[in-house]
């Protein structure tokens, strides 16, 4: 099957000072608008996919899944903080490689990214009915009127929600006056850091460092958890 937006071969972005990955140029700008477009780094897809994992006994559609991103590898870096990346080939669900995932919002409205969103609603609420005895009722509606709180509250302020923020707000959703599950709040700790760090820094060898944030701090953390 022919790939979507032929067009979309490489995009370059760089971390911002939210520690988030933002686009900064695309290839394909016929159907794409690089304003407030974040990709999700290989961290935060490990983070996603541990919390996704614990939804599939409710339902979850890995097809669904697949169609909602778009893989991207690192091609070199540009220096400058910023990044060049090319279009990967790979499966969304089966890659073993550090990838980044662009969401794709093309139709933001009715479009892939828009109905793994609602699915992931659907079943984030079928989990916490699962998990917690609730005095009333849960709907989709009661997430659904948080999240839009969320993301007026963020126009407000002038910036932007990152699509790693709305994924996790939804997979990590607990209604007020409920605490959250202490095993949910342990999923997501990769073990595959060290492999992404030493991939970045293979590509980054010999040019311009990218300034070290809270997003790329893999060798640290490999090297604490090496000393205990």
């Amino acid at each position: 099957m022919p790939a979507k937006y032929p067009e979309l071969e490489w995009l370059i972005a760089s971390p911002g000072e939210d520690f988030n990955w933002w686009v900064n140029e695309v290839s394909d700008l016929t159907h794409w608008d690089f304003d407030d477009l974040g990709i999700i780094d290989p961290r935060q897809w490990n983070y996603l996919m541990d919390h996704l994992d614990s939804l599939r006994e409710f339902g979850l559609d890995t097809e669904l899944v697949e169609r909602a991103f778009i893989g991207f590898s690192i091609e070199r870096n540009l220096g400058e903080n910023r990044i060049r990346m090319t279009r990967s080939s790979d499966l969304i669900l089966e890659n073993e490689t550090a990838l980044f995932f662009l969401p794709d919002v093309v139709n933001e409205e009715t479009g892939p990214y828009a109905e793994f969103l609602d699915h992931i609603i659907t079943l984030r609420i079928e989990q916490l009915k699962d998990l917690i005895e609730f005095d009333n009722s849960l709907t989709r509606s009661d997430l659904e009127e948080v999240l839009r709180d969320e993301l007026t509250h963020l126009d407000y302020e002038g910036s932007g929600l990152h699509h790693f923020s709305e994924i996790t707000f939804i997979l990590e959703y607990v209604p007020a006056g409920y605490d959250r599950e202490e095993d949910l709040e342990e999923e997501g700790k990769s073990s595959d850091e060290g492999e992404i760090a030493q991939e970045i820094s293979d590509l980054t060898e010999d040019e311009e460092a990218i300034p070290e944030d809270e997003t790329m701090r893999w060798d640290e953390e490999q090297e604490e958890e090496t000393e205990v």
